[in-house]
This record gives C-alpha cells, structure tokens and sequence, in this order.
C-alpha cells in the first residue's frame, strides 16, 4: 500500500476541508524531576535510561539525604536543590513542581531515582499529553499478577494496591489499573489548577493530588511500565504504608464530602499562583 504524504493530504478534495476529529499533535517542553532521597546508588542507572532529547530539564530534589545523592547528582550535570532538612516524600514533591513550573515546562514528569521504573518510557507518558489525549498520564505498574509479583512486589504489597485501586475506582468513578506509581507525567495546566501545597508532605501526597484532579475534572490515562524491585528500591515500612492506607481511605472520604456539598475543603479549592520567592522553595 502506497504512503499518503502530508503534501498529497492537502489537495484530497472537498474532505480537506472537514474538520479534524483530533487535536494536533504538540510540541512541547518536558522537564523530569526526581524527588531524591538516599539513591545515590541508583541515581546513574535511572539518569542513563532517559532516551536523549527526551526532555529539557532535570530538576533532583534531595531531602537531606545522608548519602552522597548530591554528590553523585551533581557530578552526572543536572539541576540540583537540597532541603536543609528532611520535608518528607510530599514535600519533596512540591518543591520539586514549583521549581518544574519556573523552568517554564510545559510538561512534568516525576520519576523516581531508585531505578525501579523505567526512564526510557518518558517520550511515550509524555506523548498522550502532547497529542491531547490526557491531562496526568500514570506509569501502571500492573498487568498481570504474576507478572508484577515476578517483577518483585511483595504479595502483600500487591494486594493493598488492588484493594486501595478498586476502591479508588469506585468512588471516583474512573477505571485506572492504578494509583500508586511513582512514575507520572503532568500537564503544566494540571499544576497550575490543583492545589498541590495543600496536599500532605507524608506518602499520602500522590492520592490527594490525583483526588484533586478528578475534582477539577482533570483527564487522568495511565501506560503500562515494567518495574525492578532491586536492593537499593525505595520501599515503605509496615507502619507507614498503613497510614497511607487509611490516609488514602481519608480523602476518598473527604472527596465524598465534597461531592455531597463540603465544597469549602482547602484541599479542593484551586491553587493560588505563587511566584517562585513565595512558593517556599
């Protein structure tokens, strides 16, 4: 079957003049932040699988690491920020953003730098925003269950995701395979709308900005992403990740509230613009 060029596409004849059904593809600037804390054994391997021209930042965050992190950062030439003390994994993230917004990107996407996700998958979470599918593109971890427990989650790990996945579901009224990655791109837009300062500075951060966006009527996609569970991949211990559960549990609650008329939660209001000197980088 021959190519249809461009070139030809545009003397077809009375269909040229139709509208198109789906928006153009654009051109946009992707900057990739890493919430650091502790990688400074995983950092290279996660930077070197970045595909080239992939994006035009790379912001890593560390939050007071007891490592070499910004050792190992700044020797690899990339854009780094050090918080005199440790914020906690939300925390981490917003100053990761307000820094991202300054960059003037028009695309963000966090990655963690424990080399458990796969960088090289950037062009393809930043492509559905770029072509206008989705707002928030999410690197899913899950596919088939052995082939996640294969990967390396541990068991009951998995089984908490697909509980706090379903329910997640349920209430928001969407159908992601889920909403616990640590691998996801944003829209400018999307941080310019969510009130992200809001959010928790703990683990919990990741839900309530995904809650927020479902209010603001945000589309959320999600990709397939393969994961390793090395050695060095950050993980949560017992007791936390059960305060992430009931946390996550929390704002589901709150955003039914919201759906049923609480509409004066600080958390779902949009955000104020701040200038990079009032963000409290």
């Amino acid at each position: 079957m021959p190519i249809v060029s461009h070139q030809s596409l545009g003397h077809a004849g009375d269909a040229s003049l139709l509208p198109a059904p789906f928006p153009e593809v654009q051109d946009l600037a992707v900057c990739v932040v890493l919430p650091a804390y502790h990688a400074g054994k995983t950092l290279e391997a996660t930077l070197r699988r970045l595909p080239e021209g992939c994006c035009q930042d790379i912001i890593l965050v560390d939050d007071a690491s007891a490592d070499d992190t910004v050792e190992v950062a700044r020797q690899l030439g990339i854009d780094v920020h050090v918080h005199p003390e440790n914020r906690g994994y939300g925390g981490n993230q917003k100053t990761c953003y307000r820094l991202a917004l300054d960059t003037g990107a028009d695309i963000v996407v966090m990655l963690h730098p424990d080399n458990q996700y796969d960088g090289a998958l950037v062009p393809y979470l930043t492509g559905f925003i770029k072509a206008g599918v989705v707002d928030i593109v999410l690197g899913s971890r899950i596919r088939r269950r052995d082939e996640v427990l294969a990967g390396g989650m541990p068991p009951v790990k998995y089984l908490a995701n697909r509980f706090l996945t379903i329910t997640e579901n349920i209430v928001l009224g969407l159908n992601l395979p889920e909403y616990h990655t640590g691998y996801r791109a944003y829209h400018r837009r999307v941080l310019e709308t969510v009130n992200f300062e809001a959010c928790s500075d703990d683990f919990v951060f990741d839900q309530q900005f995904l809650v927020q966006a479902r209010v603001h009527e945000l589309r959320i996609g999600a990709v397939p992403v393969p994961t390793h569970y090395g050695p060095e991949s950050s993980s949560i211990p017992l007791g936390r990740s059960t305060k992430y559960g009931l946390g996550t549990l929390a704002v589901l609650g709150r955003y039914c509230a919201y759906r049923t008329g609480w509409r004066s939660q600080e958390l779902f209001r949009p955000r104020a613009r701040q200038s990079r000197a009032s963000g409290g980088i």
